[in-house]
């Protein structure tokens, strides 16, 4: 029986052990998508105790703690509760978190940055508490530390359109700073035209962009394409989009900017008027990601905010969201389609938060091949519910047999806590193992050089290539 968590933690032959610790573990990371503050990097911020750096804002953290019965005031935060005492909370929910990479995770973010193997639970958690906090006052364990020790070259915030992007631009003024910061476009709520408060959100964005007020839609086109410049001066060179589903209905330029008027006085826009909406409005950026040479990712199918009463209580991005089952081949492929036919099909990765569309993805993404680029549409790294073990082999496999394993972009954190960093450690050893179990078992050849090559562009070289940063 092997020990919990050793040097060769997924790694069960011979063969992943050498491409892991000889080819994936020392590669940089680039981290093209996550929610990490632009503002706490630039004021390299610093935390008072464990549960700050561990707790706040992780609601993956806190589905599990309701799961096991902790009350909301240890979970949030609450009148008269501690930040030792929502601490106590995760130490008591972690043994129950066996199967869930959750356990892993926490015990790597221990191990790795802050040196504690002991097993977390209860009976340690005063242990484990003292030793933490006494690292995090000791200095070398702000923002920017965590960032340099994780061999991060490249961190892309996610920022929305009237976002000032002030701590992006004094960040890269800063030549020693050792990685950089750089944005990523994320539009939502100007696609969102039926979520309140569309018109107070538009009406920002004309402040934005230097106007008294935005009347037409062709002053939004245009106040969006300011922005997007705006972005790529400042480093941008990624787009982000959630799409809850995915939405497509022919239109007009016209048909859309009467759509639009309608919503900003004020008027009911029906579902097909709002994916007219959304569709034009999505393939004219597209255009302009393309005539940048910008990556555009669509997150699809997440369904959000499940629990009205929770919604109202403690806002949006608290742990109540799931997976989503829109269909998603028709509408993505005549999005994709649209953008193609006018050759202005930018560098796109897909990724959708329900696994069971893996396969239809890694499928429609070889329709839009080409160009002479590697990899052009990409499916993307296993996503939020996703990146477990099996997640992300599932979708490392549906890759690998319908399409190009080998171009792959490999994985990011979509995380809002410096921590994460170690989740790109669980995805190299899954990775090396899968690799290895294939060199093992004779179904690819065992030549180092073949394998830690491909083992190093999945990890690194090709997220290189692709985004170009």
């Amino acid at each position: 029986m092997r020990n919990f968590m050793d040097d060769d933690f997924l790694l069960h032959n011979e063969t992943a052990k050498r491409l892991y610790h000889e080819y994936a573990k020392a590669m940089p990371i680039l981290d093209y998508h996550c929610h990490l503050s632009q503002q706490d990097i630039y004021e390299n911020k610093s935390y008072n105790n464990l549960t700050e750096v561990w707790l706040y804002g992780d609601h993956y953290k806190w589905r599990a703690m309701r799961a096991n019965g902790i009350e909301e005031k240890y979970i949030t935060g609450g009148e008269g509760v501690s930040d030792y005492d929502r601490f106590l909370a995760w130490a008591r929910t972690v043994p129950m978190t066996l199967g869930n990479p959750l356990y892993h995770w926490s015990h790597l973010e221990l191990r790795r940055l802050f040196g504690i193997d002991e097993l977390i639970n209860e009976k340690n958690a005063p242990v484990i508490w003292e030793k933490a906090n006494a690292k995090l006052r000791g200095g070398g364990y702000a923002v920017r530390d965590f960032i340099r020790d994780a061999g991060v070259e490249v961190v892309c915030t996610t920022d929305d359109p009237i976002d000032s992007l002030e701590h992006h631009a004094l960040l890269a003024q800063e030549p020693d700073l050792g990685f950089r910061v750089l944005p990523s476009f994320r539009p939502d709520k100007v696609l969102e035209i039926n979520r309140a408060p569309f018109v107070g959100y538009i009406a920002k964005l004309a402040e934005a962009s230097g106007r008294s007020r935005i009347e037409s839609y062709d002053e939004l086109l245009l106040a969006l394409k300011e922005r997007v410049q705006f972005f790529h001066s400042v480093g941008g060179r990624v787009s982000d989009h959630a799409l809850d589903y995915v939405p497509w209905a022919e239109t007009t330029r016209e048909e859309a900017a009467g759509i639009f008027s309608r919503a900003l006085q004020g008027g009911g826009v029906t579902l097909e008027e709002e994916k007219k909406y959304k569709s034009y409005t999505l393939v004219y950026l597209g255009e302009l990601y393309a005539e940048l040479g910008w990556s555009m990712q669509l997150h699809m199918n997440a369904h959000r905010n499940n629990n009205a009463r929770t919604l109202r209580e403690l806002g949006v991005d608290t742990g109540f969201d799931s997976m989503n089952d829109s269909p998603v081949a028709v509408p993505l492929v005549r999005l994709l389609s649209k953008l193609d036919e006018q050759d202005k099909l930018p560098r796109t990765i897909v990724y959708s938060l329900n696994p069971a569309d893996n396969n239809v993805l890694a499928s429609l993404i070889g329709s839009f091949q080409g160009g002479g680029i590697p990899g052009k549409i990409q499916l993307g790294a296993a996503w939020w519910f996703n990146d477990t073990k099996d997640g992300m082999l599932e979708q490392l496999k549906s890759l690998a047999n319908i399409g190009l394993l080998s171009r792959f972009v490999g994985m990011l954190t979509d995380s809002r806590s410096f921590l994460s960093y170690t989740r790109h450690e669980y995805f190299r050893r899954i990775f090396c193992n899968l690799i290895g179990e294939w060199a093992e078992n004779g179904e690819v050849p065992a030549d180092a050089e073949l394998l830690g090559g491909l083992v190093q562009a999945v990890c690194y070289e090709n997220a290189k290539g692709y985004f170009r940063f």
